[in-house]
């Protein structure tokens, strides 16, 4: 992470920016294609994190070239333009309205021009709805420190600018201009800076794209968070520009929105700092990144909140935690993606009204109830815990598949709940009923003894 590594690569590929070719036809390139509106306001109240007692809270509508995302709303990742084991098609009867790629992994392969050739992301992975696509700075942190974005330490007393995952190595080097990657799939060296993901993301055609930033550690020192936050306020201005110059050189395709994003990990005013240099620039919408520690998640939004106009949208970046997402919303959080509903269904993970339980257990094996009482997925409609239990544990490929729907339904659900009681004036009484009833047991479904 530190600004002049240690070992950087000798020599760095550099791909030259051209602008998109291919696309999807039809659609306008107009930018009023793309806008939020507000529909229900959470009223501002004491306990309102905001300035004056402000709740940012609220129901709206994304509009975009490919549909409208209702918000507030869960956005699925499709990291590769795919949902592991799960069709596009199942996610659309699940209710998503909308999915997340990672630019840098489809940078990689199959290669951004492909996606420009086929005509766009959604072409491409046969959605017809809203896409997203991040920056390629998520991969600045699970990269260079080698962390996920959820830092399971105690981060006291333990501040270092150069700290590595235990049996990592770094392969992300940042400096002034970008960073350079070594790719974890071959060794190959590979450059993004801000001009460079713009034009990634524009050929991969996204509705909305994130500019590019970089995503710090929590154990990072102070000064070196002061540094990055002013890095990223560099580099959004960059993309801005690169934006507004491929944007009026491309032909036949939508609009793609482009947020830019906060940073500034646990610290108030870096983060206030951060959030008024990015609404100072000519961006659509803002991402809440970062990594930030549980208690401060609300007051982070509601920071941003503050120094954020109205009209953007705001997407709050790996977020899946029920406490979370409810202390998000609260505070202004519209949008929020996370992997993890699909990698805990993986590993047998299950969420549920009542807590999170491991399928794989041996007390589900000849448990042939749904895995949630009352869900309404597929899932849970034709298949019994006993039958996901076996495929995990036979590792067949259909058992990762079933819990994914299960999971990804949880989470769209929760949202669309939440947005209907804000609609409906009742978020108070549903944040707490859900709350009680997902940690009455400490967050577990099921308690032994």
């Amino acid at each position: 992470m530190s600004d002049s590594p240690a070992n950087p690569p000798s020599s760095v590929p550099h791909r030259p920016m051209t602008p998109p070719s291919g696309g999807a036809t039809g659609g306008s390139g107009s930018r009023s294609a793309f806008f939020f509106e507000t529909v229900t306001r959470l009223p501002d109240s004491a306990e309102g994190k905001g300035r004056g007692g402000a709740r940012y809270g609220r129901t709206g509508i994304i509009h975009t070239p490919h549909g409208d995302i209702h918000t507030p709303a869960f956005v699925p990742v499709a990291t590769q333009a795919a949902m592991k084991g799960v069709l596009p098609e199942t996610m659309k009867a699940l209710g998503a309205q909308c999915l997340l790629a990672n630019a840098f992994h489809l940078y990689e392969r199959p290669g951004d021009e492909v996606l420009d050739e086929a005509g766009g992301l959604g072409r491409f992975m046969n959605w017809d709805g809203p896409t997203f696509t991040d920056s390629g700075g998520f991969q600045v942190l699970s990269l260079g420190a080698g962390f996920k974005k959820t830092l399971a330490m105690d981060v006291t007393g333990m501040k270092s600018d150069d700290v590595i995952a235990d049996g990592k190595q770094r392969l992300a080097f940042v400096d002034e201009d970008g960073v350079t990657f070594k790719s974890p799939l071959n060794g190959s060296l590979h450059r993004f800076s801000a001009e460079i993901s713009m034009g990634i993301q524009h050929r991969i055609g996204a509705d909305i794209m994130f500019a590019f930033d970089e995503l710090t550690t929590l154990m990072n020192t102070r000064s070196y968070q002061e540094r990055s936050v002013e890095r990223t306020f560099r580099w959004a201005r960059r993309c801005v520009e690169e934006h507004r110059r491929l944007t009026e050189e491309r032909t036949g395709r939508p609009y793609q929105a482009l947020y830019g994003v906060v940073q500034g990990a646990n610290y108030e005013d870096l983060r206030r700092h951060a959030a008024a240099e990015i609404a100072s620039l000519d961006f659509d919408g803002v991402g809440i990144g970062g990594a930030i520690e549980k208690r401060l998640i609300g007051d982070t939004c509601a920071w941003i909140g503050d120094a954020m106009p109205e009209n953007r949208p705001r997407h709050v970046l790996g977020i899946a935690s029920v406490d979370d997402i409810l202390a998000c919303v609260e505070n202004g959080g519209d949008t929020f993606d996370c992997v993890a509903p699909a990698r805990c269904a993986r590993n047998g993970a299950i969420f549920t009204r009542d807590g999170r339980y491991n399928v794989k257990r041996s007390r589900f094996r000849r448990d042939f109830g749904p895995l949630e009482e009352g869900c309404d997925c597929y899932t849970c409609a034709h298949y019994s815990r006993a039958y996901v239990n076996h495929l995990l544990h036979a590792r067949e490929i259909n058992g990762a598949t079933l819990a994914t729907i299960h999971n990804e339904r949880f989470f769209i659900r929760l949202l669309d709940d939440i947005r209907a009681s804000i609609d409906a004036g009742r978020f108070e009484e549903l944040r707490g009923g859900i709350l009680a009833r997902f940690y009455a047991h400490g967050g577990r479904a099921f308690v032994e003894g």
